[in-house]
């Protein structure tokens, strides 16, 4: 069954950001999660009592908490008796988890859910070599020692070195950041370009630090109320100054600089029915209009999702992008947001929807500035613009978030 009710965002709360191995590292992901839910609760005042759902996900998997949002469930102010749902969709794993909370609301399950995701970088499963896997698998199965001593027989010196997560493409062998080299010279991109975006995103994200927006949305841990990768001291000439760190000949421009770094932290999003949030007395910051998702092929670009769902949404939606008060695009690096307004601009996989007014591209800051937990990044990003298009009563609002395995997704938001 469906029903006409429509999906208000109230509001949430996250853990800052912090730069993997620095602040968060003694936070394992499980901790991070349930501070950031209980952040939430504590933000709104909501009564735990009401969430009938948790969406929650994570992109570096731990193999000792496989359940991760059922652990989140147990260790937060969540009754155990809430649905909860484990998600992993790379960079989009928390826009996917708040589709997850939209359609059971839509659909009459649920009433108020939780979304949102973590990530613990500082904290990865580290690996055996597969030869070390299967031989202390074997050797754990062993029935005398001497088919422990024939089994020890078959590790061999590299198999005692650990390794942890990669961050390469399992279906290319290449980074986002080497895949991004790629697409940038196919665009023509240049690095003044990719600078610049990363130069905005500091320095809108110190305003809104120093103003307290986007200290306002942080349940402050480890005496920590504030993102700590911010740059407020930086410049074009800083930036200009940093060496790339994919493609080290003279054609690299990504560099640590316009490139989103490893991120510790939690993100999550409370999501009610309109008339739940009437009943509760919950004040909707905004509603979700459209969700769209898009799958391309690496070679493609594999970041370049954007540029297909975001047009494809606006036509399904019967929207105009110049209709957009605010536009939040995530800053994976500073050229993948370049190729895809570009993609926008002169049409890609799908009609061209015109030129971004960047004085409304991510007025608070984006990922570059601000970090990027990979699953969390989605729930920050819509708590974030809602937040300020109810400071601005702006009427629309636009998502856009490209994600790692050539997948993207894009939300609408509006205040009507």
């Amino acid at each position: 069954m469906t029903t006409t009710e429509r999906v208000a965002v109230i509001g949430g709360a996250r853990t800052p950001f912090a730069k993997a191995g620095t602040h968060l590292k003694d936070r394992t992901a499980l901790e991070l999660g349930t501070h950031s839910v209980d952040g939430a609760l504590a933000k709104l005042d909501l009564d735990p009592a009401l969430v009938d759902q948790l969406a929650y996900g994570i992109v570096t998997l731990d193999a000792r908490v496989p359940h991760l949002a059922r652990e989140v469930n147990f260790a937060s102010r969540l009754p155990d008796s809430v649905r909860s749902v484990t998600i992993t969709d790379n960079c989009i794993t928390s826009i996917t988890a708040i589709e997850s909370v939209h359609d059971a609301i839509v659909a009459g399950r649920s009433r108020v859910g939780i979304a949102g995701g973590v990530e613990s970088v500082s904290n990865p499963s580290v690996l055996w070599s597969r030869n070390a896997t299967r031989v202390l698998s074997d050797l754990q199965n062993a029935k005398t020692l001497q088919d422990r001593a024939r089994i020890l027989t078959h590790l061999r010196p590299g198999d005692f070195m650990p390794k942890s997560p990669g961050v390469t493409e399992p279906s290319t062998g290449l980074s986002m950041g080497e895949h991004t080299e790629i697409t940038v010279k196919e665009w023509g991109i240049s690095r003044t370009d990719q600078d610049e975006i990363a130069f905005h995103s500091h320095m809108n994200a110190a305003a809104a630090t120093s103003d307290g927006r986007l200290v306002a949305e942080i349940h402050p841990l480890n005496g920590i109320d504030m993102d700590t990768i911010v740059r407020p001291g930086t410049s074009m000439e800083k930036l200009a100054k940093l060496s790339p760190v994919f493609d080290l000949t003279p054609e690299g421009t990504l560099t640590a600089g316009n490139s989103s770094p490893l991120t510790d932290g939690a993100a999550s999003v409370v999501l009610m029915s309109e008339s739940a949030a009437a009943q509760y007395g919950h004040e909707p910051l905004a509603f979700i209009k459209a969700i769209e998702f898009a799958s391309i092929s690496p070679d493609d670009g594999l970041l370049m999702g954007p540029g297909l769902a975001v047009p494809r949404m606006l036509r399904r939606a019967g929207m105009r992008l110049d209709e957009f008060d605010l536009i939040e695009m995530h800053e994976a690096f500073g050229g993948q947001v370049a190729s895809n307004l570009a993609a926008w601009e002169r049409g890609w996989k799908e009609d061209p929807i015109g030129t971004v007014d960047r004085d409304r591209l991510n007025q608070l800051g984006g990922s570059i500035a601000i970090g990027h937990p990979f699953a969390a990044t989605g729930a920050r990003i819509v708590a974030q613009l809602a937040n300020e298009m109810a400071r601005r009563d702006a009427r629309y609002g636009l998502i856009s978030i490209c994600g790692a395995g050539a997948t993207a997704a894009a939300v609408i938001l509006e205040r009507v």
